[in-house]
């Protein structure tokens, strides 16, 4: 299943090829691949290529989120063109009790474009993802772009109102069973018992 980030964070068009997001069946996990423009702004992160990288939010990044909307339990997936990655798992809006937990992630940079591909572990993922959005960040300063798979619309929007990614009631609907299967069943996750 292939997704494509058009708009920026408050529905605007973006002005260059979309970054494109696929997700796809994994050996213990859900697939992820990023096919994405490569701005190089700002410039690398100054940490180790395929490790955690905390605050990656403030580089060029692309973000996933797969959200269960009864009780706002969510997983938040950010990579980057340079092979750092950052993992979030959330309780509640803005509301982190673990991050930067390992992942197998790979980047490839060709020119002015780049790729990764992340295997996401079923253990991540709340039980009951009924939502999803995409995210892709890059430039700096006041230059800095915040683009969305579904952006806030238009009349939603009020002076003054910066980006969030964590407006949850903007998420739209997705199934990890339209991918791996009518049939596939969620494993239960350690990570994610006990948590209200």
């Amino acid at each position: 299943m292939e997704y494509r980030i058009e708009n920026t964070w408050d529905s605007l068009s973006v002005n260059h090829d979309p970054v494109k997001i696929r997700f796809s069946p994994g050996e213990g996990g859900l697939r992820m691949e990023v096919s994405a423009p490569f701005f190089n702004d700002p410039p690398a992160p100054p940490g180790p290529s395929g490790q955690p990288f905390p605050g990656l939010w403030d580089y060029e990044v692309v973000e996933s989120f797969f959200l269960n909307s009864s009780n706002e339990k969510y997983l938040e997936v950010e990579v980057c063109p340079h092979g750092q990655h950052l993992i979030l798992l959330l309780s509640g809006k803005h509301n982190a009790f673990q991050q930067a937990l390992p992942l197998a992630f790979s980047a490839t940079i060709d020119g002015d474009r780049w790729s990764g591909e992340a295997l996401l572990p079923w253990r991540y993922f709340p039980p009951g993802v009924d939502k999803m959005n995409s995210y892709a960040i890059h430039g700096a300063g006041g230059s800095r772009i915040y683009e969305a798979l579904y952006p806030v619309p238009k009349a939603d929007l009020v002076e003054g109102q910066g980006p969030d990614f964590h407006r949850l009631e903007y998420f739209q609907s997705f199934s990890l069973q339209s991918i791996m299967g009518d049939e596939w069943v969620q494993p239960e996750s350690d990570l994610w018992q006990g948590k209200r």
